[in-house]
């Protein structure tokens, strides 16, 4: 299957996961697509209305600015975030997934990890794609982001940080509490742990998830969590209970986080 529709995803998120937005953040532009909001002074939240406040994150340097996703269907995003900026907005695919594309195509080129292709139509974007590297450093004057491949949820996801800020972008990497592993749960171990290494390194102190809404950053104890539920699930340590996701039917739930799997995911 080329591609993982949104309405699957959606259905992974249970009514106990979701909670009601609670965002302190001051609203800057909101349309019936999108509500951006500022979580400082050079950075930007914006959230969209159908896929669980599926997330795009707009990064300011002094010369350019990054956007990190491009959500389910937000007509017009690239104006709106260069009208935010009045600089130019790269975008960044953090994975290949329904909710985190959908406006991709107003960009004549996108950046993207190339572990993610099989799960992209071959006719999905109609630009130029470049392919992000472990470790590429974007430098937008005065603030650099940095790469970090982190593979679990999608075989191409990928974190952001940024070290000066000790904070990042992780997407659907560890979940926004709620992780779909698609890959295998060794492959998650793999990122939480090296992850863990980031966080010791630059003090990072937590990470803006891919479906945000006020509450619910992922922060070092839930990096390491996961990757403790994960070998306690191929340990046999946990029983799992039937979820309504066919291609993920298991889920054990620990420390407020449910982990989503298979039986192909049990390596």
């Amino acid at each position: 299957m080329k591609t993982i529709i949104t309405l699957a995803i959606a259905l992974a998120f249970s009514a106990s996961v979701f909670a009601q937005s609670n965002f302190k953040e001051k609203t800057v532009f909101k349309n019936n697509d999108v509500e951006f909001r500022q979580l400082d002074e050079h950075t930007w939240h914006g959230n969209g209305n159908l896929v669980f406040n599926e997330s795009v994150y707009l990064i300011e340097g002094e010369s350019s600015a990054l956007l990190i996703d491009a959500g389910t269907r937000i007509p017009g995003l690239k104006k709106i975030a260069e009208d935010l900026v009045k600089k130019p907005v790269t975008l960044i695919i953090s994975h290949g997934h329904g909710d985190h594309i959908g406006a991709m195509n107003e960009w004549d080129e996108i950046w993207i990890n190339a572990g993610d292709e099989t799960i992209l139509r071959p006719d999905a974007y109609k630009g130029k794609k470049r392919y992000l590297t472990d470790g590429q450093i974007f430098d937008l004057g005065g603030r650099t982001i940095e790469v970090v491949f982190t593979p679990g949820h999608t075989a191409g996801s990928a974190t952001f940080i940024d070290r000066d800020r000790h904070y990042g972008f992780s997407s659907d990497a560890f979940g926004s509490g709620n992780l779909l592993v698609f890959t295998d749960l060794s492959t998650e171990i793999a990122s939480c742990q090296r992850m863990a290494r980031f966080i010791k390194k630059y003090d990072l102190r937590y990470f803006y998830p891919g479906h945000y809404w006020g509450d619910n950053l992922e922060t070092p104890e839930r990096v390491a969590d996961i990757a403790a539920i994960c070998e306690g699930i191929l340990n046999g340590e946990f029983t799992p209970v039937k979820g309504d996701n066919g291609s993920l039917p298991f889920i054990v739930e620990k420390n407020g986080v449910k982990i989503n799997y298979g039986k192909a995911q049990m390596r």
